[in-house]
């Protein structure tokens, strides 16, 4: 079955306390070569068929409910296909 991902990030311009922390986290362990992390979120939609009329209904929850559009956004709507997952 194919499944939609859904990813969301903060905003560039707003604080990412976690991003923050683990680049901190990451400069201890003496690993330079990560200048800054952001952390987002994942959604992973297992759809039966994809059809032009199910992308457009994940777009909108991705819009409406899995992003707050004040602090976040919707970076990318992709179609994995399970074949061979």
């Amino acid at each position: 079955m194919p499944t939609i991902v859904v990813e969301v990030m903060p905003k560039a311009e707003l604080l990412d306390p976690q991003g923050k922390a683990v680049t901190f986290a990451l400069a201890r362990m003496g690993k330079s070569f990560a200048s800054e992390v952001r952390i987002g979120k994942r959604f992973e939609v297992t759809v039966d068929e994809v059809t032009d009329e199910v992308l457009a209904e994940v777009k909108t929850l991705a819009d409406d409910m899995f992003s707050n559009s004040v602090i976040e956004d919707v970076v990318s709507i992709s179609v994995l296909d399970s074949v061979g997952a």
